[in-house]
């Protein structure tokens, strides 16, 4: 049964709706907060006029003051790269061996080279600059391509095997497996003939006949001693330090179906400046010679 609502005198009007007896007042809104919305909404059209607001299908509308956080960005960039001008000349010009003997210089090399590495390198040589299963440990002294501060420049500025550099550094070791340049059995021999170099064969007696396959196949490139040959890239295979892995089913997939590892070549991305000092940086982590 529904109540009769009762409207006394005084009482303002209503919004004509009814819910269960209750009625709702049709009281105006007060005049301070009509303004302040109204002044809220001038604000937001005049904002959206000078400053980027509304986002296209690309891009966003630039704003009638051509104000942008990456113009700010770009401003501090220039900022610093223009009170870096001078050290940053010093180091272009200064022979990449003696930077080093400078203390002033290489500080600064050192801390600018750790951050171009944080940016650029840490993504495959690691944070620490440790390396991973197929990206190189830059701490220690096993190079593949010399740990000199000047061969260290030449593989940041071209790389190594990439197609956008003339320059890159390059070898290839062959599939030997998957080219049917050798069979399994001499692929088998070859493997444990290499694990007994610096640790234990899979297999002890196929390390005899693995040191023929060595010689006749492998020693043009990692040496006689398999030591490795830094002109070609060539590791050495001595030292128990593997790029990819020294267990016996690793080796043999290298073998089999050789490695092509990339690396870009900086020098379309960075400075010489930059380069060098990142050069500097790597070359004074530990494993610099």
């Amino acid at each position: 049964m529904s109540k009769k609502v009762e409207i006394h005198e005084g009482d303002p009007n209503t919004t004509g709706h009814e819910w269960d007896g209750i009625m709702e007042f049709d009281n105006p809104m007060p005049r301070w907060w009509l303004w302040t919305f109204y002044a809220c909404i001038f604000w937001g059209v005049i904002y959206s006029i000078a400053y980027p607001a509304w986002p296209l299908i690309s891009s966003a509308t630039s704003g009638m003051l051509g104000w942008s956080s990456r113009g700010l960005v770009a401003a501090e960039i220039a900022k610093v790269e223009e009170a870096n001008a001078p050290i940053n000349a010093k180091l272009e010009q200064l022979d990449l061996a003696a930077i080093p003997s400078d203390p002033e210089l290489s500080g600064y090399a050192v801390s600018a080279g750790s951050a171009v590495f944080k940016t650029w390198c840490a993504q495959c040589h690691g944070s620490g600059a440790a390396g991973a299963k197929g990206y190189p440990n830059l701490l220690d002294d096993d190079w593949l391509w010399g740990g000199s501060m000047e061969d260290i420049h030449t593989t940041v500025s071209y790389g190594i095997r990439n197609e956008d550099s003339d320059d890159a550094r390059y070898s290839a070791m062959p599939a030997f497996g998957r080219d049917e340049l050798l069979g399994e059995e001499e692929v088998s021999q070859v493997v444990n003939y290499v694990m007994s170099l610096s640790g234990t064969p899979q297999d002890a007696g196929k390390v005899e006949a693995g040191s023929v396959v060595f010689a006749d196949n492998c020693a043009s490139c990692h040496g006689e001693d398999a030591t490795g040959d830094r002109a070609q890239g060539a590791p050495n295979l001595r030292d128990a330090i593997w790029l990819y892995g020294g267990d016996y089913d690793t080796l043999h997939e290298t073998v089999w179906n050789a490695r092509y590892g990339v690396m870009p070549n900086w020098n379309a991305r960075l400075s010489e400046a930059q380069i060098r000092a990142v050069s500097a940086y790597v070359h004074q982590l530990g494993g610099g010679e």
